[in-house]
């Protein structure tokens, strides 16, 4: 089949959902690929460099839509562009919860509707989530616009000229933009503050050395629940958290709000009071301005300074003011889509509606609406297994009073068997064998026991075993010591010797070796 790219009509869009080298990576699954002229110029790759993949270039969109059967765009389509795709297979974002009227139109027009900002997130969606590539993009670039309006530096420095304290950056929301927003500031030397409502999230923004702002609160909203993303919090829970931002906002330099619930408008966390409250120069980026900011003060698509002197950024193109690099990864996207359509790589599509990802995705197939999809049959994230209940004072002594017993009877039962086994190894055995076996056994217990009562620390896997062989040595030799011959005397003393060195000079470089690791 034909998969082609229009120019996109989003006023200030740069980005293309086809690359020339997404387009090789489609000839290979058997399809063809053809693009409007100068569709990729805002991103870097002229029309030359198409040719050169392979890819036809015609001159309009009317020409496109004519010759494609596959349509792959990046913003959601205009209503003349869902007319043109009537009987086609479109791919983009789409937002479906949004624009009911367009899923409905396209509907209607066959157009069966794949949305890349529907794509379930399960392990084997990754590849093709577009909203995380997108969001990765717009974290990153989020702290690059915040660094271009702060008059200071990020990182802290002592000069001649005197001490400069270290920015301090609240990142709200700890999805895949907070993580590379909170990467990209602690990277340029900033002190990071992340919070988020799943406390899931705790380990990995700690992982990146920035600090987690816990809130005391029992009935902490669990983002399993929804798929991997932030469910709607409880007012207490708000209540709470609005607390913490409040404490937060005289001292944090800038802030980067990043959340955002699937289907909703953007929840409203840094009020006006907030940013009254934050220092002048101050920068607030808010990267859900598109679906009406997390901010109060913010305007979508624009830059804004309060009466206080706090700047605060309400872009809704952060992914395509880096078009280049978002249009090779939203292209790797839907390749990635289109080879799961293309199961036998023939340039065959099968909109197999029995997989999760294609029937998450698809939200209009064969004239009828099939939004929103069932969840699917894999979870996102696996629920939290419940945490053990605490054992009272009693109950722990209890269980140590039987561990106890049942190690004394475990004790008596080997004592048993062992005095068993050498009534018959007594009564048969000759007296020679007897005393050397006497030997034998005293050295063993006497060596493990010599080399159990130390302590831990000092012990590493070898050494346990080497020190346990070495005690074993050393009591066998002790025991031959007064033997009447001369020479078992020597060998004797020889073997406590070398097998002393081995133990107090092993003992003494583990010390060493743990002290390397203590601080002074």
């Amino acid at each position: 089949m034909i998969v082609g790219s229009p120019k996109e009509l989003f006023e200030g869009e740069a980005r293309v959902a086809m690359t020339p080298a997404s387009a090789a990576a489609l000839q290979k699954l058997g399809h063809e690929c053809v693009i409007e002229s100068k569709a990729g110029v805002l991103a870097g790759y002229a029309d030359e460099a198409y040719r050169e993949a392979g890819v036809e270039v015609v001159d309009n969109a009317a020409q496109l839509y004519s010759r494609a059967q596959i349509i792959a765009k990046v913003r959601p389509p205009e209503n003349d562009e869902i007319a043109q795709a009537s009987g086609k297979t479109l791919i983009s974002f789409f937002y479906p919860a949004q624009n009911e009227s367009l899923m409905q139109r396209a509907a209607e027009l066959d157009v069966n509707v794949i949305a890349m900002d529907m794509v379930p997130r399960i392990s084997r969606a990754q590849k093709m989530d577009a909203l995380s590539s997108m969001a990765n993009i717009a974290g990153y670039r989020a702290v690059i616009e915040a660094g271009n309006n702060f008059g200071r530096f990020f990182t802290g420095q002592i000069t001649a000229a005197g001490k400069v304290q270290p920015a301090k950056v609240l990142v709200i929301g700890a999805g895949v933009a907070g993580l590379a927003a909170i990467g990209a500031a602690q990277s340029l030397g900033a002190i990071v503050r992340a919070f988020d409502v799943r406390p899931e999230v705790a380990e990995q923004i700690e992982s990146m050395g920035a600090e987690f702002l816990f809130l005391d609160f029992d009935d902490q909203t669990d983002g399993a629940e929804t798929g991997g993303y932030a469910a709607p919090s409880s007012p207490e829970f708000r209540e709470k958290q609005l607390e913490l931002f409040r404490q937060q906002a005289p001292e944090v330099d800038i802030v980067i709000t990043t959340a955002l619930i699937p289907g909703r408008d953007a929840p409203k966390l840094w009020l006006s009071d907030m940013v009254d409250a934050m220092k002048s120069g101050s920068v607030i980026i808010d990267l859900a301005a598109e679906r009406g900011g997390n901010c109060d003060a913010t305007v979508p698509d624009e830059k804004i300074v309060t009466a206080n002197g706090v700047t605060v950024i309400g872009y809704t193109d952060f992914p395509s003011r880096m078009a280049t690099q978002s249009s090779d990864l939203y292209s790797t996207n839907i390749r990635h889509m289109l080879t799961d359509l293309t199961p036998e790589k023939d340039g065959v599509i099968n909109h197999d509606m029995e997989d999760d990802v294609i029937r998450g995705a698809t939200i209009a197939f064969n004239k009828e609406v099939t939004f929103p999809p069932p969840p699917p049959k894999i979870q996102a994230i696996a629920k939290q297994k419940p945490k053990p209940v605490e054992k009272s004072a009693e109950e722990i002594a209890a269980e140590e009073a039987a561990a106890m017993k049942k190690s004394g009877r475990q004790q008596i039962a080997l004592l048993g068997l062992g005095a068993v086994l050498m009534f018959f190894i007594g009564r048969y055995a000759p007296a020679s064998f007897m005393q050397h076996f006497i030997v034998f056994v005293l050295a063993v217990f006497v060596g493990f026991q010599v080399i159990w009562n130390v302590s831990h620390a000092l012990h590493t896997p070898l050494m346990a075993v080497t020190n346990a062989i070495s005690g074993i040595i050393i009591v066998g030799a002790l025991l031959q010591l007064d033997q009447p011959s001369a020479i078992v005397t020597v060998l004797a003393a020889i073997s406590v010797l070398i097998a002393t060195i081995n133990v107090v000079g092993g003992f003494l470089v583990t010390r060493r070796m743990l002290q390397m690791f203590q601080k002074s």
